[in-house]
């Protein structure tokens, strides 16, 4: 890797871990959590999902993945969490986990991709369609920096590469927490989803290099 992608990680690291002191602030995050660093897709995604309300961490390995989800399900003291996907086993302590999405506390997803532009996860069917990240009342997705793009165009090619040309029967865009102003124009979280979104970013692109 070399010295100047090493320190742009290191720059984006110490941004957030002094701007959030883990696990997560109850703020309702409309404060930038790091400093802009010019032309880095990691911190304009972190910035524009932040800026919708969404919660963001930045871990450098999937062992920090773990340590800092625990830390969040224990402070949150969340007891039903429901995780479909096997992709990380141990993540949550099995007798945590629950298949009954409707009385759970939280859902872990993964994702296609990440826009940068506009702060948005991009979902799939292969992802659980949109049953874990609306109908749980706190959305947790797990994404890796290798699948940040920049703006939705390159979401739908980049799926249409991995996918050969055809795309999952669902795609769906989630951009931070449920938020309507039908009700007297004032903004109001969880109506129509989940009341909070956390965004567990994953550096993969370290190894790769």
């Amino acid at each position: 890797m070399s010295d100047s992608k090493n320190n742009i990680f290191k720059k984006i690291r110490m941004a957030l871990t002094q701007s959030t002191p883990l696990p997560f602030p109850k703020a309702e995050g409309n404060e930038s959590l790091v400093q802009p660093l010019e032309e880095d897709i990691v911190v304009a995604f972190a910035e524009e999902f932040t800026r919708l309300q969404g919660k963001f961490a930045f871990c450098a390995h999937e062992g920090e993945l773990y340590g800092m989800l625990e830390q969040l399900r224990a402070q949150q003291g969340w007891t039903k969490v429901y995780q479909p996907q096997e992709r990380w086993p141990g993540l949550v302590p099995e007798h945590y986990l629950t298949d009954d999405l409707v009385t759970c506390d939280a859902s872990i997803t993964d994702c296609e991709a990440l826009v940068a532009r506009t702060g948005s996860i991009v979902l799939s069917a292969r992802n659980g369609g949109r049953l874990g990240s609306v109908y749980a009342p706190i959305h947790v997705c797990i994404a890796y920096s290798s699948q940040l793009v920049y703006d939705l165009s390159d979401a739908l090619q980049r799926l249409m590469k991995q996918y050969g040309g055809r795309l999952p029967s669902q795609l769906s865009f989630a951009t931070g927490p449920s938020r309507t102003a039908d009700i007297e124009k004032t903004l109001v979280t969880g109506v129509h989803g989940p009341k909070e979104v956390y965004l567990f970013l994953v550096d993969d692109l370290t190894a790769m290099e």
